[in-house]
């Protein structure tokens, strides 16, 4: 079994403008040139970074500097791309309101792309998106640290929030989340923690570090971080693998010249008896609002970097051809 994960999709402002809403563009052109190789997964996720929706205001306008909403043409264009999950515990869902979040999930809920880590209340946001596949099933759970006032009640939309610290997740969030992983391992063979933590730059902290060896003490299989916008190393831990940043995969944000935010990977994962196997590295830049293959110059960049950032964690990145591998022992 093969799944492709990404880091953070973004498709709101200048990506909804002049990609989603310009109707002489076809869905699938936001994909470029990886589409081949994302439609060779049996499933496939994003961390959805924005909320789709023509409802709602901005939230807090002056105090939060970026709001992301897209047009709901873009479900046309995850559909594109057979997207089959999305997990949205992230800090820009809620970026126009819940009005515009309950718009998202029933949209996505139609689209028949399932979704976990935000919802009308906190049972919602909790449960995991669960997909039967051929080969075995599989259980997504989201959750992020951003925004605590976003976070999802009995009585409130909102996200899978959680607080941790240097020794892991604080309660109540150590047990609920403990409860969910439980859940989750009774319904699917492999388990994923989707994790929307820490900062847009830097290596892993202490206190992510801890949160994701807890949460694959818990039960997970693997640990799917987003949030910092460059690729971060993947950490093999007690035989089971930690992506701590997948980067940014699709923004039309301004390129750090030294991180180099606009290059990041395709995740590909081989999946044998409830076990990551392999993890495969397809390198992508983002060019003209969409996804595209990286070229030469960029992949040698990308495999410099994403060795040494692995090799601090006494990770082997081996390199075949332009696709970097690690294999999960």
């Amino acid at each position: 079994m093969r799944l492709a994960l990404t880091g953070d999709v973004m498709l709101g402002r200048m990506v909804d403008e002049h990609m989603i809403q310009n109707r002489s563009l076809r869905p699938e052109a936001l994909w470029g040139d990886i589409l081949p190789v994302m439609l060779k997964a049996d499933c496939r996720l994003i961390n959805l970074e924005c909320v789709i929706s023509s409802q709602g205001e901005a939230w807090h306008p002056a105090t939060k500097a970026f709001h992301f909403r897209a047009h709901p043409r873009a479900v046309d264009v995850l559909r594109a791309a057979r997207i089959d999950g999305v997990t949205l515990a992230n800090n820009h869902v809620l970026d126009y309101g819940p009005d515009a979040l309950l718009d998202c999930v029933n949209l996505l809920d139609r689209a028949g792309i399932k979704r976990t880590g935000a919802g009308a209340m906190l049972e919602e946001a909790l449960a995991p998106a669960v997909f039967a596949l051929p080969e075995a099933s599989v259980a997504v759970l989201s959750l992020t640290d951003n925004e605590p006032e976003w976070e999802a009640t009995s009585r409130k939309p909102g996200v899978n929030y959680v607080a941790y610290n240097d020794r892991g997740l604080v309660e109540p969030y150590q047990s609920r989340t403990a409860q969910v992983l439980s859940s989750a391992r009774r319904q699917a063979e492999l388990v994923i923690v989707s994790a929307h933590v820490g900062p847009n730059w830097g290596a892993p902290s202490r206190a992510m570090k801890a949160l994701a060896h807890q949460l694959l003490d818990m039960g997970a299989d693997l640990y799917w971080g987003h949030s910092n916008h460059a690729p971060q190393g993947i950490e093999l831990y007690r035989g089971k693998a930690i992506v701590y940043s997948a980067g940014d995969f699709i923004d039309d944000y301004m390129v750090d010249r030294d991180e180099r935010n606009d290059l990041s990977f395709l995740f590909m994962l081989d999946v044998e008896k409830g076990r990551v196997r392999r993890i495969s590295l397809h390198p992508v830049r983002i060019e003209d609002l969409g996804v595209r293959r990286a070229k030469d110059e960029e992949w040698q960049f990308l495999a410099r970097s994403m060795q040494a950032k692995c090799r601090a964690f006494g990770t082997f990145m081996g390199i075949e051809g332009q696709i970097g591998t690690v294999q999960v022992k």
